[in-house]
């Protein structure tokens, strides 16, 4: 047995620091029975849960958006800094692609 004055310093075991992790949410959604389908068969070929299937599929999607709404941005700027009229008339024609898809613009069969 080890006897300790009152007055002597004991040392304690800290604690590791506390890792700040994101909760997670638990939500109940509906989905169309087709959706459900395919998100099954990605979780079945992946080998995951449907649950961890649908937080990855969600997650590329909303990385996608995020790149279309950069691409978006990037053609917005380069239209509006362009001086030149021929390369602002090619940079206007990739703003319209960047807003309504890649076969927005009909190629003229003339040129």
């Amino acid at each position: 047995m080890v006897q300790v004055q009152y007055n002597q310093v004991v040392p304690t075991r800290r604690k590791p620091p506390v890792r700040v992790t994101r909760a997670s949410v638990r939500q109940s959604v509906t989905i169309p029975a087709q959706l459900a389908r395919e998100v099954r068969r990605v979780a079945k070929v992946r080998n995951v849960t449907m649950s961890r299937a649908l937080v990855t599929l969600a997650e590329r999607g909303v990385e996608a958006e995020a790149a279309a709404r950069a691409r978006l941005t990037g053609a917005y700027e380069k239209f509006m800094g362009e001086r030149n009229p021929v390369r602002k008339s090619e940079a206007g024609e990739d703003l319209i692609r960047a807003i309504f898809g890649s076969d927005a613009i009909a190629e003229d069969p003339l040129r």
